[in-house]
């Protein structure tokens, strides 16, 4: 282990020809054969983590205290000579194991087939052309090319290096960036941090370029040696540990009360039947905590991660859906989100159209040979309008050395020398930038530019300036990028899509605040803004980064809240906006480049495009497949619908549960006999259970994917308390009919009663109207409510049920007086639960519409 771990040593030492020659290669790297002959040695570059197992998974559904209450029932059962009432019990345990295994194992599934869908990339050489792949097919020997942004996809020796900064925290724990070069070392090291001129697996790279050549993949690389990633697919959000709590809390209270009522029995009925009441005692514990809970989570939330997939959206783990729906306020750029990002050149401003023309492109990726993503879409559209002669004088100059576009800088440059030897910087950028950095004008005015590039931008139009002098010399630096001659700009057209407008709509309904933060000047900004009905005045709701930070920190955070687009904004700006917003909201962040990671690794919920730097990516909570304002908008409805389903389920089963518990329990302290026998118990547990699963899938009203804090549970536990009391006044009127009857009639209707009224509740309280002016429930809930209310009333005549639940066939006028029964109860839960939305309830969807905006919500719900 510890030789393989310094493998990297002895190419420190090594010059770059020297390691070409070990791997049998060159910097025209390896052919596509010897690439797939070495895949076979050398298998995939993947370091895995040791995914759960079905073993895994079973493990799990033994450690749940249900499981050991069950058990422990079983017992007593046996010990006593309950046979049947034994194997009964341990029937149960095995399907309520079976029921937790199939939902883990589908989940477990799901986040396999995520994975899938955000495959990482890699630049390679093969034969001298520069192709993408996969980077689980690198293999040792293969020519990498890195930049700002990547993660380092493989142990390198670096080749070639330009600027190149790399973050070694993952290994160290050193935020500090580490110069790297392509020198041999003077001696051999084995400690990393002195290996200047390796790139080592899961670094950063901060700035700069590169090219290395692979010589350790996937385990055998120094990070799959030392670690063992974890794939983090289940790991718990905070609302699955708010949930496991509030079990936790409800099953005290439960073991409380029943301590109590056990006692009670001892000293009202003396030790006749101790062993009896205990397993009663025991089953009646496992019969109100919502065991199904765990179940209903990881299939809402593996069902949930599916649909999102389905639209674009990919979760890197199944816990953040609870994030994705629990954000109210969403950050993110405007260019490829509001707009198309398919730029036109509408435009260009010069007193030589031509010239200005051509050095545009000769500052752009065309000058030099490029994969076709690494184009710029201001440089492609330029390229479209240039003609023949433009394209054909591209070729007569070459380029010596270049800056690239920073979103501080907001510019990029270009050293540039024509076949005479003449050389040319050009500088291409916001045009307040090019224009603050020249001194010439070309015989226009500066007025007269700054004036039309302000109506262009008014119009929505993106603006890009030139200035560009002679140069002789073979190096520049930033300094050196003033005293331009403005050349001229080009005005660019970038429509809004067309699902932009419904998709602020649509946000602005689920109550989440839409918060623009980009590079674009205020006029461009503000105009797209006003187009999508996000602001009314393009100018007046709308601030630049620049006056942001001239405020102080708490008129700062009074900005941040009151406006929605913010303009010129720098990265180190959108993370103290985040930051601010932190301190009243959850925040989504939508990032994309390298600069963009601190404020999505601060955000509540970040969100980066496939496309976007490995490091944003590497960082984010969710991957967007489709980079649309309208994807991530339906993300949090999605989100938001998933944890009403999983609310409703649980305001159903406390309601019901606490109510047969307690009415129960009392009662078992009235009569001489045993108001439901043990598996009768465990039998309305398990036939009430698949409906309430089933719940996950259902339809949801609007008014439920409002404000994600009405997910807290303590804003509906007073609506949970009436309905208990419903359940509680029910099921003594219900004895005070029957308790004169014999007791196995009594215990089956009373088994029929109970999970009626269960089922009655699910659709009670799915919503919150009135039953008959609601959606339609989904088709699961229809199917598994009727195969429920069909075996509860089908069994009582089986031999199976007679046999083994103890029932006996129940006459028609007893069930008709049950269902007489159960249908009062279900209208006076009805009328409860609208008393309590109309009095107590909080509306959840409280954002005011116009009238033109009314019309048309039916279209986003």
């Amino acid at each position: 282990m510890k030789k393989s771990l310094m493998e990297f040593s002895k190419y420190t030492i090594k010059n770059s020809q020297e390691v070409l020659k070990d791997f049998n290669t060159s910097e025209q790297g390896l052919s596509e054969k010897e690439a797939e002959n070495r895949q076979k040695i050398y298998g995939l570059n993947e370091i895995e983590a040791r995914e759960a197992g079905f073993i895994d998974i079973i493990i799990r559904q033994f450690r749940s205290p249900f499981f050991y209450l069950l058990v422990i029932a079983a017992l007593v059962a046996f010990l006593i000579g309950e046979i049947i009432n034994g194997l009964v019990i341990f029937c149960f345990v095995f399907l309520n194991v079976l029921l937790g295994f199939f939902q883990e194992a589908k989940a477990e599934k799901v986040v396999l087939l995520l994975k899938k869908y955000v495959p990482s990339t890699v630049r390679v050489l093969r034969r001298g052309k520069e192709k993408t792949i996969n980077q689980k097919f690198l293999v040792p020997g293969d020519v990498v090319f890195l930049e700002a942004g990547d993660i380092v996809p493989a142990d390198l020796r670096i080749l070639k290096a330009e600027n190149f900064l790399v973050s070694e925290e993952v290994l160290s724990g050193e935020s500090v960036a580490v110069s790297k070069n392509f020198l041999p070392l003077s001696r051999e090291t084995k400690e990393i941090f002195e290996a200047q001129n390796i790139a080592f697996t899961g670094t950063s790279v901060i700035s700069g370029e590169a090219e290395g050549v692979v010589f350790s993949t996937g385990k055998k690389t120094f990070l799959g040696e030392v670690t063992n990633l974890a794939v983090g697919s289940l790991r718990e959000s905070a609302y699955e540990k708010r949930l496991l709590n509030f079990s936790r809390i409800i099953l005290r209270i439960v073991i409380v009360t029943i301590v109590f009522v056990f006692v009670s029995n001892l000293i009202i009925k003396g030790t006749a039947s101790f062993f009896d009441f205990l397993i009663f005692c025991i089953t009646l514990v496992i019969s109100i905590i919502p065991e199904a809970l765990p179940a209903v989570v990881t299939f809402a939330l593996s069902q949930g991660a599916l649909k999102l997939a389905k639209k674009k959206v990919v979760v890197k783990r199944l816990s953040a859906i609870e994030d994705l729906g629990s954000v109210e306020v969403l950050c993110t750029d405007k260019t490829g989100t509001l707009t198309e990002n398919k730029l036109s050149l509408e435009k260009i401003f010069s007193p030589d159209p031509e010239k200005c023309l051509l050095y545009g492109l000769l500052s752009s990726y065309f000058i030099k040979e490029s994969i076709e993503s690494a184009q710029n879409p201001f440089d492609y559209a330029l390229f479209q309008k240039s003609s023949a002669q433009v394209r054909k004088s591209i070729s007569g100059f070459k380029e010596i050395s270049e800056i690239s576009f920073d979103t501080t800088r907001l510019r990029n440059s270009a050293l540039l020398e024509d076949k005479e030897g003449n050389k040319v910087l050009i500088v291409k950028g916001a045009p307040e930038v090019i224009l603050r950095l020249s001194s010439k004008f070309g015989g226009l005015l500066e007025s007269e530019i700054r004036e039309d590039i302000k109506k262009e931008g008014g119009k929505g139009k993106r603006i890009l300036a030139l200035g560009f002098k002679k140069f002789d010399r073979l190096n520049y630096s930033e300094e050196d990028e003033k005293d331009l001659t403005f050349l001229g700009y080009f005005s660019f057209a970038d429509p809004p899509k067309k699902t932009a407008k419904e998709a602020a709509f649509l946000a602005k309904r689920l109550g989440v605040q839409l918060k623009i933060l980009t590079g674009d000047s205020l006029e461009v900004a503000g105009a797209v803004a006003k187009e999508i009905g996000l602001v009314k005045d393009p100018f007046g709701e709308v601030i630049s980064g620049e006056s942001l930070s001239s405020l102080s920190r708490e008129d700062f955070e009074g900005a941040c809240e009151k406006f929605h687009i913010f303009a010129r904004v720098s990265p180190q700006t959108k993370f103290k906006i985040v930051e601010a917003l932190q301190k009243k909201f959850e925040v989504g962040f939508l990032g994309e480049g390298i600069n963009d990671a601190p404020a999505l690794k601060i955000a509540n919920v970040a969100i980066a495009v496939q496309s976007a730097s490995d490091i944003s990516r590497e960082v984010s909570d969710i991957i967007l497949l489709k980079k649309d304002l309208r994807v991530i908008v339906d993300g949090i409805k999605e989100g938001r619908n998933i944890f009403s389903n999983i609310n409703k389920y649980i305001k159903c089963t406390l309601a019901s549960n606490f109510g047969n518990f307690y009415s129960i329990a009392a009662i078992s302290l009235a009569v001489p006999f045993l108001p439901m026998l043990p598996v009768q118990i465990l039998l309305v547990n398990l036939l009430s259970d698949f409906p309430l699963i089933s719940i996950a899938t259902d339809e949801v009203d609007i008014e439920e994917l409002g404000k994600p804090k009405s997910y807290q549970l303590h804003q509906t536990i007073l609506l949970v308390i009436f309905l208990a009391v419903v359940s509680t006044i029910f099921d003594i009127i219900f004895f005070a009919i029957f308790h004169q009857w014999e007791t196995s009639l009594l215990q089956t209707l009373w088994f029929i009663e109970s999970i009626l009224t269960e089922i009655m509740l699910i659709f009670s309280i799915r919503t919150r109207h009135f039953f008959f002016k609601t959606k339609r429930p989904g088709v699961s809930l229809m199917i598994f409510s009727l195969l429920a209310v069909g075996t509860t009333m089908f069994l009582p005549f089986t031999k199976l049920g007679q046999d083994f639940f103890h029932f006996v066939s129940p006459p028609i006028s007893a069930l008709l007086i049950v269902l007489a029964l159960v249908l009062v109860y279900f209208l006076v839960s009805e009328v409860v639960k609208l008393v309590y939305f109309r009095y107590w309830g909080t509306r959840s969807l409280s954002v005011k519409l116009s009238p033109k905006e009314k019309k048309r919500d039916h279209l986003n719900v």
